[in-house]
């Protein structure tokens, strides 16, 4: 009880120091967000009194810690503020965003994980040893690509060449939106990021199977004429923790991932729309999107911390302890 107290504590520090870079890094940046309140006209053709009164609606004139403290309150009050460039509250921009990014990362987490442990279980259990070093330099191959190039790819081959698959957007323009449409946008944006993290997640199974595989009970169970389907199995639940860590971790990385790939296929989710927000300095728009990112980030790391004691009974004593 008292670990799982410490890390929920180490948790809220974190989203606190979190919430603040959130609103610090945005006004970073160089350039103004005058243009966005312009609603995209040139900012540059605004009187003084005109800026001045734009930026006083929005309350951009405010100094830091008035802004800040409106920002924590409005948190508090479940209010992300209003976008600067069309005016609509920042929660409507993230729930006609979220679910696209959901779907995408979703599938995408789901498939990495499943064929990296079993791409990783087969290999590395095989007696042959090139077939475990094919998949050593594949994999590693694999993790070294950038999504936003292995996308272009993939656009250029199968989009643009072969014309199979749509390469942008999420649905089509006319007569869109079916089950069977919107799996079609899905494939291109999905295979970036399945085939970028493909490497990682058969990395992390290869090496977690290897340090349990020369273990003493498997080793008996070997001697016993235990079959090779039953020797995988054991191996694998006794590597899993390592593995379970990751596939947690790996959400935080296909969602700073699809912010790159959604920008590659135009796709309409979170990630397009930090991009477009970043273009247009929109505040409010941004700190919503990253405190939703880091939260589920947060959140990641907070379940595989508390669920690690239900994989590995090991790591419950060293926590009551």
């Amino acid at each position: 009880m008292r670990a799982t107290l410490r890390r929920v504590g180490v948790t809220l520090t974190v989203l606190v120091i979190a919430v603040g870079l959130n609103f610090v890094i945005p006004r970073l940046m160089p350039g103004s967000p005058l243009r966005a309140i312009a609603r995209g006209g040139d900012a540059g053709q605004l009187t003084r009194a005109q800026r001045e009164e734009l930026l006083e609606r929005y309350g951009l004139n405010d100094p830091l810690q008035v802004q800040l403290r409106d920002y924590v309150v409005g948190l508090f009050r479940g209010d992300l503020g209003i976008s600067l460039g069309d005016g609509r509250p920042v929660t409507e921009h993230i729930g006609d965003a979220i679910g696209w990014t959901l779907l995408l990362v979703g599938t995408s987490l789901l498939l990495t994980t499943v064929l990296g442990v079993a791409l990783g279980t087969l290999l590395t259990t095989s007696r042959r040893r090139g077939v475990d070093r094919g998949g050593l330099v594949t994999s590693l191959a694999l993790d070294a690509l950038p999504p936003f190039w292995f996308g272009m790819l993939l656009i250029l081959g199968f989009g643009v060449g072969l014309g199979w698959f749509p390469t942008f957007g999420a649905t089509s323009i006319v007569g869109g939106g079916g089950f069977v449409d919107v799996a079609h946008h899905l494939v291109l944006p999905a295979a970036t990021l399945i085939v970028t993290g493909l490497g990682q997640t058969y990395l992390v199974t290869r090496s977690s199977l290897l340090s349990v595989m020369g273990s003493t009970h498997l080793a008996h169970a070997r001697v016993r004429g235990l079959p090779e389907r039953r020797l995988r199995a054991h191996a694998l639940r006794a590597a899993a923790l390592p593995i379970h860590t990751l596939v947690l971790l790996e959400v935080g990385w296909l969602i700073s991932g699809s912010v790159v790939v959604e920008t590659v296929f135009a796709y309409p989710g979170l990630g397009r729309t930090v991009f477009e927000a970043v273009q247009a300095r929109d505040y409010p728009l941004l700190q919503g999107a990253f405190l939703l990112l880091t939260l589920t980030v947060i959140g990641a790391n907070l379940i595989a911390d508390l669920t690690y004691p239900l994989i590995d009974p090991r790591v419950r004593g060293d926590a009551a302890s």
